[in-house]
């Protein structure tokens, strides 16, 4: 679990991160969202360690990340896996080395060990024979997988994804959404997602935290955020077409009229 409370961010005269608190509970999927400009990237790269908070702290399983030791704040590194935007694959590596990475940074593990984690973590995101692949030879999804896989090779306590279905179709997005809600109820992962794409808001929600000019303007559940009467909630989700129908027919279901 990863409680953050009251933290305020700036850079310089912009005050970036106006007082947010949130908690993210362990095996569940939470969803930050908002427009852009809202503070979502400056929140998650403070909630990585890669920008320190003036004020407020933030608790990794009821650790205060400002009185951790060097140590200790290696240690959590190590329980951080992340997917990045762009995947933010290794061109020039195999999809093997690519898993294999953070094991042969953070561990002493001997190559055949290493070798025996990337192959399960590939089993499970659906990439066996992948290994002597190089990242060119992969669509869009596979390497979103891969990215995955090397995210979790480390079995960490928490999973942070930016944007994770950035530039994929819909139906692979789908896949990708449901291979990270499933990884973390499997690993029981505390699991943190930046995201624009409201069909991941409706499918996989189940802590939704809503940023608007550095404040948290709401947050709640994907079936809460339904039925919310928060005008700056309301006019930025249903500014999409298809979470209008979605949202009509749950309503409609809701009352027992379908």
């Amino acid at each position: 679990m990863i409680e953050v409370k009251n933290i305020h961010k700036s850079f310089g005269d912009a005050h970036i991160l106006k007082g947010i608190s949130a908690v993210f509970e362990k095996g569940k999927t939470s969803l930050i969202i908002g427009q852009s400009g809202s503070g979502k990237t400056v929140f998650i790269k403070t909630l990585l360690g890669l920008f320190q908070p003036e004020e407020g702290d933030i608790c990794y399983d009821g650790i205060n990340y400002r009185s951790m030791s060097t140590d200790q704040r290696r240690d959590l590194r190590k329980q951080i896996g992340m997917v990045f935007q762009g995947s933010a694959l290794f061109d020039s590596a195999t999809v093997a080395e690519n898993v294999m990475f953070p094991l042969k940074m953070f561990t002493e593990q001997p190559l055949s060990e290493m070798l025996d984690r990337v192959n399960s973590v590939l089993k499970r995101v659906d990439l066996v024979n992948a290994n002597d692949k190089y990242p060119a030879e992969l669509s869009g999804g596979m390497q979103k997988r891969v990215a995955i896989a090397r995210a979790i090779v480390m079995n960490p306590k928490y999973l942070f994804c930016d944007e994770p279905n950035s530039g994929l179709d819909p139906r692979t997005a789908i896949l990708i959404d449901n291979l990270i809600q499933e990884i973390t109820d499997e690993y029981n992962i505390t699991t943190v997602i930046n995201t624009h794409d409201m069909n991941s808001v409706m499918e996989i929600g189940e802590k939704i935290v809503f940023l608007r000019n550095g404040l948290k303007e709401w947050d709640g559940t994907n079936n809460e955020i339904f039925i919310t009467e928060n005008k700056a909630v309301t006019d930025f989700v249903y500014s999409s077409e298809l979470f209008k129908k979605v949202r009509k027919a749950y309503l409609l279901e809701r009352e027992g009229k379908i």
